[in-house]
């Protein structure tokens, strides 16, 4: 056995147990908003406390471990602990990437651990709807963060054509929505163009309606619950899936009922995970980040569902591109992407 190699597998189990620990506490950072208030300066734990209204005991063993994980700063003379300008904008800027959320996705999805160890002897799958609750806040909060800073700016353009004919105004079917914010975000950009968001999940919908009528944009995006073979509605100049279509037990289905609902010079925009056709080449960190997501939420959920498929958060460009073809899409290219996400724009 090499011993060097040996050491360097434990350096690496080490880092892992240390951030799964640390997962709580991140959560507990963005639950509380402990990270906005650190945001407004440096505190010491007693000064932390008055200004978060929490017990300065916990608070001394959270900033220090926020410190020991570089997601906080310390200063030895003054015993005071702040955020970087950049651990500022990641974790508790409103506008920045939301990393703290995250977490609270992770340790949801975490709590279903027993749940899919059954499934991992029977077969069976784990509906998205059985999850807890925070998997659903959790995932809307971080991918929330991540379509405000892409989906108007870069990826709408990045499709031919359809900016304008949204600035102009169109249909738009955002299908498979959870909380409805990549719904909010086209209506509030596009005052002219009509969105009707759809998701199998009935309490995801009743929160989306919500949250559209608080925005202000109620009158202009409507929600229904609907599976994204059944979703209702004919001459969309704009079908939308964002991070959903791997998820699904009849994709092939899905892109059948896009490829039907569009107009005859309609887009489908399909946001999925980035990911290589070569397995060995998603193994990195955000392909072991997808994958561990993957067998938790993903592949369960497809499994649970009638169709067959069971595609994965890394099921790569071939996969997706064989679906549309198949369902009878003639155009297909990548349009633009990210480090976390392929944009495809795919045609009749």
């Amino acid at each position: 056995m090499d011993q060097e190699r040996t050491k360097r597998f434990l350096d690496r189990f080490v880092t892992d147990l240390a951030s799964t620990e640390a997962a709580g506490s991140i959560a507990l950072g963005h639950r509380l908003g402990l990270y906005r208030a650190l945001a407004e300066g440096p505190a010491t734990p007693e000064e932390f406390a008055a200004r978060t209204r929490c017990h300065p005991r916990y608070l001394t063993e959270w900033l220090r471990g926020q410190a020991a994980g570089g997601y906080a700063e310390y200063d030895p003379a003054t015993g005071r602990f702040s955020l970087g300008e950049e651990q500022a904008f990641c974790l508790a800027d409103p506008h920045g990437p939301d990393v703290a959320a995250a977490f609270r996705f992770a340790l949801g999805t975490l709590r279903a651990e027993p749940r899919i160890a059954e499934a991992f002897r029977t077969g069976e799958g784990v509906g998205w709807h059985e999850h807890d609750a925070e998997v659903f806040f959790g995932v809307d909060a971080f991918f929330r963060a991540g379509y405000e800073a892409e989906l108007v700016p870069n990826w709408i353009p990045a499709l031919d054509g359809v900016d304008a004919k949204l600035t102009a105004g169109a249909r738009v079917a955002d299908v498979g929505c959870g909380l409805g914010s990549s719904s909010i975000l086209l209506a509030e950009a596009y005052p002219r163009t009509e969105v009707v968001g759809s998701d199998y999940h009935g309490e995801s919908i009743a929160l989306a309606r919500k949250r559209a009528a608080e925005a202000g944009v109620a009158g202009r995006v409507t929600f229904q619950v609907a599976t994204a073979q059944t979703f209702e509605g004919a001459d969309y100049d704009l079908v939308a899936m964002f991070d959903c279509l791997h998820d699904m037990g009849d994709p092939l289905g899905a892109a059948r009922r896009a490829r039907e609902a569009l107009a005859a010079d309609g887009t489908w925009l399909l946001v999925e995970p980035l990911a290589s056709d070569r397995v060995e080449e998603n193994f990195h960190p955000v392909g072991r980040l997808y994958y561990s997501a993957s067998t938790f939420l993903c592949v369960p959920n497809a499994l649970s569902q009638q169709g067959g498929y069971a595609l994965g958060a890394q099921a790569g460009e071939a996969a997706v591109r064989e679906m549309a073809t198949e369902a009878g899409f003639t155009r297909f290219r990548r349009a633009t992407q990210t480090p976390f996400n392929a944009v495809y724009e795919i045609r009749p």
